[in-house]
């Protein structure tokens, strides 16, 4: 076994070992790899940029390209959130009712859970004669 850091005589295709060339110069041996054609050009520029929300047709209406996608907008959001509180079954309807609830309600509620509790320890422990 040998050292992993020395460079041994039989190296001879190292590429450090050979004379330099400049940045810029290509070896003369190597052919220069294919390369894909370049694209034709296109006159991208042939037509105006359209602004986002802007409509394609024109219809004359009164109401600003940025109203009528404001009001899209609504609608869609409307329809999301219609159709995400219809069709949950129980598990929704218990989702919806809790989401109801008040503040002072969900107090009274975990007020009332946590006697049922204690009153539940208590018996057990009567059960049991401590």
């Amino acid at each position: 076994m040998g050292n992993i850091c020395s460079r041994g005589s039989n190296n001879n295709n190292d590429p450090f070992t050979q004379p330099g060339r400049t940045v810029g110069t290509n070896r003369s041996d190597q052919n220069p790899s294919p390369r894909a054609p370049l694209p034709a050009k296109t006159n991208w520029k042939a037509t105006p940029g359209r602004t986002l929300g802007e409509s394609n047709t024109n219809s004359g209406g009164s109401e600003a390209p940025s109203d009528e996608a404001r009001a899209n907008a609504a609608i869609a959001a409307q329809k999301r959130a219609d159709s995400s509180t219809t069709g949950k079954g129980k598990l929704g309807s218990k989702l919806a009712a809790q989401k109801a609830q008040t503040h002072a309600q969900t107090l009274d509620q975990v007020s009332r859970t946590e006697r049922a509790a204690r009153d539940a320890d208590g018996a057990e422990a009567a059960r049991r004669w401590e």
